[in-house]
């Protein structure tokens, strides 16, 4: 029997839903009365996305963030949500209380309100979050012009680099490490930035599965050439790159969890953009531009290597 990979398995549910015209996006909007709706809905599983070292309270923040890290790439602000949660039977009050906590603290960060929700039984720790918000529209991950400046908040390769410390038990420079774990535990998605710089982004997208993905996905849409020139990491995460024998591409391209995005725009708007991000204290990086042409590009010693999807897929 043939295995199915995440794509197959979303295709067969907008089939049998009637979606045949479905273009994937970071958010979903539907019309209500006069209204525009902006949702969206993420799960967090214990199993898989739960890392050793990780308190239910950061697990339960960062089932919050997920979703208002899509949000945040679309320039709206979500407002509010509905949680599910599911725990096992024999889950102490303490950690229930942990969860509780973790969910409050994103709530008051990111100022949502929370309308209800469900609670089940089951094996693991599941948490599903769904937010919602209200726009006249977003900003799509298609869209990007030629000669476009791509652009990401970041920089990337710590989370891969902290999930990897987690899991495996990994040494390297004590500042670094502390780092790295931190941006896996706490991660900040630019929310405030996204709002702030919405008119000026011709496309955007969150990064959460994978800097490859997003810009696959990205230049797919678009139906343009994304060619990148620049270099999307520190020094420090070179070092520990080296130091751990790691395939730094690996951690920068393939690692996803960032929850940064990626975002085009047109030359003319560089200066604002920059000018904002500077008021906002987000770091932003210029990583490569928009042309003519299909897929993406990494353009190092006067040749072009070719950048294929290689970040984040469930069933893979």
């Amino acid at each position: 029997m043939t295995k199915l990979d995440e794509s197959d398995i979303i295709k067969i549910f907008q089939k049998k839903l009637g979606n045949k015209n479905f273009v994937s996006e970071d958010v979903e909007i539907f019309k209500l009365s006069k209204s525009k709706v902006i949702a969206k809905t993420d799960t967090l599983v214990e199993s898989t996305d739960i890392p050793p070292k990780m308190k239910l309270s950061d697990a339960a923040r960062k089932s919050i963030v997920a979703c208002v890290s899509d949000f945040a790439a679309k320039g709206i602000r979500p407002q509010y949500g509905i949680i599910s949660v599911n725990f096992p039977s024999d889950i102490s009050r303490s950690k229930i209380e942990d969860a509780a906590n973790g969910f409050r603290k994103a709530c008051k960060e990111f100022g949502i309100s929370i309308l209800g929700g469900d609670t089940n039984e089951g094996r693991e720790i599941v948490f599903n979050v769904c937010l919602f918000g209200s726009s006249d529209g977003i900003i799509p991950r298609r869209g990007s012009k030629n000669k476009d400046l791509i652009f990401t908040t970041g920089p990337f390769g710590y989370t891969a680099a902290g999930l990897d410390i987690l899991l495996h038990k990994k040494s390297g420079k004590r500042d670094f490490v502390k780092k790295a774990v931190q941006s896996v535990l706490h991660p900040k998605p630019p929310m405030s930035f996204g709002i702030r710089n919405k008119r000026y982004f011709s496309s955007a997208m969150d990064s959460s599965d994978g800097l490859s993905t997003t810009l696959n996905e990205m230049a797919k849409q678009s139906k343009k050439k994304f060619v990148i020139t620049n270099s999307l990491h520190k020094k420090d995460l070179e070092t520990h790159a080296k130091m751990q024998k790691l395939n730094i591409d690996n951690l920068v391209f393939h690692g996803g969890e960032e929850y940064e995005f990626v975002f085009t725009i047109n030359p003319k708007h560089k200066q604002t953009v920059l000018k904002n991000a500077r008021l906002l204290k987000t770091p932003i990086i210029e990583i490569g531009y928009v042309t003519a042409g299909k897929g993406v590009v990494l353009q190092r010693n006067n040749k072009e290597i070719i950048l294929k999807d290689a970040g984040w897929k469930h069933f893979r």
